[in-house]
């Protein structure tokens, strides 16, 4: 059955890419596509980190009210910027196939995070990457880094800091993967929960909008961030709370790994793992549960 559908949508660079990616593959299907653009509060303060302004819920306000009023039918969402917990009457109809879940380190002169003199600035806007990256380097500056990828990349160029550090899917996606130095590794910059991943997001009990979205769901995917989000969820995960979480399968079996740390305290991590069977969303949330667990108790295992 061919529907008419209306994505609402951020209209940032990178926000109407992934709504542009989804428009074309409900095309291919013989779907009616049309885009509503929306600014979101996230996008209008940009003076205030995000921990301090209501987290990154503010990115999928907006949309999510379209989706309440009917004026959109699905929101096409970056997964790391999407609450745990969904509003009353709406839920997550589809995951999709991930991009690389990694993090990227970009800078004009400087080759890698190792090459920066002592003192050096650093960018970023998470939490996450703050404690991170003082777990690696204790001895750098890092300072706050707001707005959407472009605005990020002009700061850089602007000569504000000596390196920043962006998701690496977000470059790839827009073509900008030249300006990557250098990729972490996920042991050294263990990624957030959803990092690469987009979420679609839609009206509880709308069937056929579901059966419309299931050719473009990622099973996989679908499992390995549902194990990352709820490390996330079981540790009151937020915008403030600095904590990563990321899954690898190997096999028939989940590896979730998740670290967080104090961003004012001493640069030291708390990690905890985790490994089980995984081939529905309740295992692998209870796998995530399990290794949140294990964070609470110290990291152990």
């Amino acid at each position: 059955m061919s529907l008419s559908i209306t994505i609402a949508t951020r209209e940032s660079r990178l926000a109407l890419w992934q709504a542009e990616h989804v428009r074309a593959l409900l095309t291919q299907r013989g779907h009616s596509v049309r885009l509503l653009g929306m600014t979101t509060q996230g996008d209008q303060i940009l003076d205030r980190t995000l921990s301090k302004v209501g987290g990154k819920g503010l990115f999928v306000k907006e949309l999510e009210t379209a989706l309440e009023d009917g004026r959109a039918d699905i929101a096409v969402h970056s997964l790391k910027d999407v609450p745990m917990e969904l509003p009353a009457g709406l839920q997550l109809a589809c995951v999709m196939a991930r991009e690389d879940p990694r993090d990227a380190w970009v800078s004009p002169a400087h080759a890698s995070l190792d090459e920066l003199p002592a003192g050096a600035v650093v960018g970023t806007s998470s939490l996450r990457r703050t404690v991170l990256l003082r777990a690696l380097r204790p001895d750098l500056r890092i300072e706050p880094l707001r707005g959407n990828l472009d605005t990020r990349l002009r700061k850089l160029d602007e000569g504000r800091y000596a390196g920043i550090v962006l998701a690496a899917a977000g470059l790839k996606r827009l073509g900008l993967a030249a300006r990557i130095r250098h990729i972490f590794d996920s042991d050294a910059m263990l990624p957030a929960a959803g990092q690469g991943a987009l979420g679609i997001e839609i009206r509880a009990g709308r069937g056929e909008l579901t059966q419309a979205l299931a050719p473009l769901a990622d099973q996989p995917t679908w499992l390995a961030v549902a194990a990352e989000r709820a490390v996330s969820r079981a540790m009151g995960g937020s915008c403030s709370m600095p904590l990563a979480a990321h899954a690898t399968r190997q096999g028939e079996r989940l590896h979730l790994r998740a670290a967080w740390g104090d961003p004012e305290g001493a640069p030291v991590l708390v990690r905890a793992e985790g490994e089980a069977q995984v081939s529905t969303l309740a295992q692998a949330e209870a796998l995530g549960e399990r290794v949140a667990a294990g964070l609470r108790a110290g990291g152990a295992r």
